[in-house]
């Protein structure tokens, strides 16, 4: 790339490269916008249409015949052929519905209608294939099509929160939408089970349907999601089943599934090494809770109440905010205090079984003698297990082999499979072992002569394994006969289970995303909107509330969840510190100076990022070990010039969001203190790794990775000066002000000589002069007399 020494003629005789996407990007904002055209008959006979449903043609003067010119209608965007692209109308107190001819408006690429009070049935959008983004949470609608997702291949956000639809399933069509990043459908009557296309849909990262209706186990197939939602759901039945399939998500971040009538023991967490936040409570989940969950270190909140979870109670680390409400059925109360030898030896036992909900209701405490259904003793020592007719499932562990003082085992009247272990036959004071009316097969032991055994009412005793049966639909929870060690006596039923059936499911997505791997790839040459934001530590929700349609929720958590608001919330958890929750205007997004003192350590030395003309760039941590960027403006430098900066960076982020641009998360006006909050860019600005990378121990970037950067930088330059509803013009678009994220993706910050363009491309006669970075405005755009400008400032 070139150094902004490079003269404009040089430039050019090299062509568009890199070097001069910049400048060239910096000029076009200079040539303001064009003069609207005139909407095209088709669009414009559809808006007239959704003008007079929603009743807008009153409430937001949508009554000229033109939706796009002289000028657009408030809240309306149209391309330069006169095509509406965008109806942004969310929050405006409107009161009637949406036409059908909304599915006319075949360019259109956002509809927003969201916090409204609308009513009535929500219309198909089938065949929208430019439409990116559907926000129409919190409204009344009463139904929603049949086949709305039909066809919508651009698609990449879904709101449909809190609308009081009519009982619908998840739609098949969705299926089609392999664009489609987040998806929310929170309290919306959706029934019936999750079906399996959800793991084969290439691109869904976020899958939101907590307070719904559904039912059935879950596909195993989910591995590609990051935030999973499922909590809450009414009726009955709920999701039950195994929860096996997250050992597969290995990208998961925040997983909600409390509040449902899950079983069986956790699973492995080794792999989730990006989840922060998991709620499993009131469920009725059994056995220890695994090392591999506790030792997670990306793990900032957890709840397990409300379970039927044996074994130690876990102790997490310090960083760790547990919520500790409700039930714990764990061997003893302090958290890493191992239980009795002879409770684990139990808890072995039960993992053949698939820790079985009957017997972890009756083992409580640290005494097994004392209490635990189906356990004698004798002098404390374990004499007899007795478990008929207990439906368990799964094989016999070996480990009832290491009770060396065993006399009776009565496991009649189940529905164990697999083999009979031959370390049983070892049993020094084994009498009885009744095995009758079970689905066991293969060779028994050669038991002693004295040992009475009861093997009747299993066929397949003394013959090899009968064929596998089908497997459970996706669940992965093997509670069908078939589904345990399969003749394996060396481990537990849980083990085996896990490791078959999620070979199966893996495979089956590993197959459903190289179907999809062509057609992913055509849909990534449209124009994505970045992904909407979860709501955990300092989200700004993008929900309104209340009476005034200009509030928006900040949210700066520690995620301590009590339990009631854990098991019947479907966002968001409650806070322990009044502090740490926010309500304010739109636009403001104010968050207060306690919470970024805290998160900044003061504004420590040692969390400095980087010094500007106008302030100082921090580095914070909030509770959920997210981090965010603090921009600190210097009081006794600011003037009206940066008080303008600061007011403009505001202006412009609270009206644009896009993935290639920084975010604004929040600002804090506090006396003398004015301070920015954004996300943070790990990677810094590209100066550094074009200037400064020895300095940085880096290499220099690679011609293809220069190259993906500028995309990135077009691609948010783009939105800014067209796709925007309004248009802006950065005009200090330089390297140090292009910050890079882990994955090396390129987003445009500073927005502080940001300026708004006149929309009808004329001149505004008064005084200016250039702001910006000489070296990297477009050359044209610097040496144009001020006078013959298309837009001029104050500045």
């Amino acid at each position: 790339m070139q150094s902004p020494t490079v003269s404009t003629a040089r430039r050019r005789r090299r062509g568009l490269g890199p070097a001069i996407l910049l400048p060239l990007a910096v000029f076009l904002a200079a040539v303001g916008a064009a003069a609207a055209a005139t909407a095209s008959p088709q669009d414009a006979a559809a808006m007239q249409a959704v003008a007079v449903a929603l009743g807008a043609d009153k409430a937001l003067g949508w009554d000229t015949p033109d939706p796009c010119s002289p000028k657009p209608w408030p809240g309306v965007g149209c391309d330069s052929d006169g095509r509406v692209t965008a109806v942004q109308v969310g929050g405006k107190g409107l009161t009637g519905t949406l036409a059908p001819e909304v599915r006319n408006l075949t360019e259109l690429m956002r509809l927003e209608v969201f916090s409204n009070r609308l009513t009535g049935p929500l219309p198909s959008l089938a065949g929208l294939n430019s439409l990116q983004v559907i926000l129409v949470h919190n409204n009344s609608f009463a139904s929603i099509a049949p086949d709305f997702f039909k066809g919508l291949s651009a698609l990449t956000a879904v709101s449909l929160d809190d609308n009081p639809f009519a009982s619908w399933p998840v739609p098949a069509d969705l299926a089609d939408c392999a664009s489609l990043l987040n998806f929310s459908a929170n309290s919306v009557n959706l029934t019936g089970p999750l079906p399996d296309f959800l793991g084969a849909m290439p691109s869904l990262r976020q899958f939101h349907v907590a307070m719904n209706y559904l039912s059935g186990p879950v596909p195993g197939s989910l591995a590609s999601l990051e935030d999973l939602w499922l909590n809450g759901q009414q009726g009955s039945p709920k999701l039950s089943g195994s929860i096996s399939f997250i050992a597969n998500m290995t990208k998961a971040t925040q997983l909600w599934l409390h509040s449902n009538d899950f079983t069986g023991p956790l699973p492995d967490f080794s792999g989730l090494t990006s989840l922060y936040d998991l709620n499993l409570r009131d469920n009725q989940l059994t056995g220890p809770v695994p090392d591999s969950l506790v030792n997670l270190k990306t793990l900032k909140s957890v709840a397990l109440g409300n379970n039927m979870l044996q074994g130690p109670t876990p102790a997490f680390g310090t960083g760790v905010v547990q919520d500790k409400s409700g039930i714990f059925q764990f061997c003893l109360p302090d958290p890493g205090k191992p239980c009795d030898p002879r409770v684990n030896l139990l808890l072995e036992v039960a993992a053949g079984f698939m820790y079985p909900y009957k017997l972890a209701q009756g083992w409580k405490g640290n005494d097994p003698c004392t209490g635990f259904v189906g356990v004698e003793c004798n002098n404390g020592n374990i004499t007899s297990l007795s478990f008929t007719n207990k439906g368990l499932t799964g094989s016999i562990s070996p480990s009832i082999s290491k009770i060396a003082t065993l006399e009776t085992l009565v496991l009649s009247g189940n529905n164990i499979t697999g083999t009979v272990p031959k370390e049983l036959a070892d049993l020094p004071a084994l009498k009885l072992v009744d095995l009758s009316n079970n689905n066991l097969y293969g060779q028994l032991p050669a038991f002693r002569n004295n040992v009475i055994l009861k093997t009747d009412g299993n066929p397949n005793i003394g013959k090899d394994a009968p064929p596998p049966p089908s497997l459970p639909d996706g669940s992965g929870n093997g509670t069908k006969p078939g589904d345990g060690s399969g003749g394996n006596n060396k481990g537990s039923a849980s083990s085996s289970v896990g490791v078959i059936l999620g070979s199966v499911f893996g495979a089956i997505a590993v197959l459903g995303l190289i179907g999809a791997l062509g057609f992913y790839c055509y849909k990534r040459k449209q124009k994505p909107f970045g992904r909407v934001q979860s709501p955990h530590a300092m989200v700004i929700h993008p929900r309104h509330s209340g009476s005034d349609p200009d509030m928006v929720k900040i949210t700066v958590a520690s995620g301590n969840a009590n339990g009631a608001a854990a098991s019947n919330q479907a966002y968001s958890q409650a806070s322990t510190d009044p502090r740490d929750i926010h309500v304010v205007e739109a636009g403001n997004m104010v968050i207060s100076i306690q919470v970024l003192r805290n998160v900044t350590n003061n504004f420590s030395q040692d969390n400095i990022l980087g010094r500007g003309g106008f302030g100082t760039v921090y580095k914070g941590e909030l509770h959920d070990g997210k981090k965010i960027a603090v921009k600190r403006m210097e009081s006794g430098v600011m003037g009206n010039k940066g008080l303008n900066e600061f007011k403009s960076e505001i202006s412009v982020l609270t009206k644009v969001r896009h993935r290639n641009l920084v975010s604004l998360l929040g600002y804090c006006l506090d006396g003398n203190e004015r301070i920015l909050v954004y996300e943070y860019m790990p990677q810094g600005p590209v100066s550094q790794h074009l200037f400064e990378w020895k300095e940085h121990n880096q290499q220099p970037l690679e011609w293809k990775k220069r190259l993906s950067i500028a995309l990135d930088v077009a691609r948010g330059v783009e939105y800014l000066h067209s796709l925007a509803q309004q248009t802006f013009i950065h005009r200090d678009l330089k390297p140090s002000n292009i910050l890079l994220g882990d994955d090396m993706k390129a987003k445009v910050a500073d927005f502080g000589l940001v300026r708004l363009a006149p929309s009808d491309g004329k001149c505004v006669s008064v005084e200016t002069r250039l702001a910006g970075t000489f070296g990297y405005l477009a050359p044209e755009y610097a040496a144009e007399p001020v006078s013959s400008l298309p837009y001029k400032d104050t500045q």
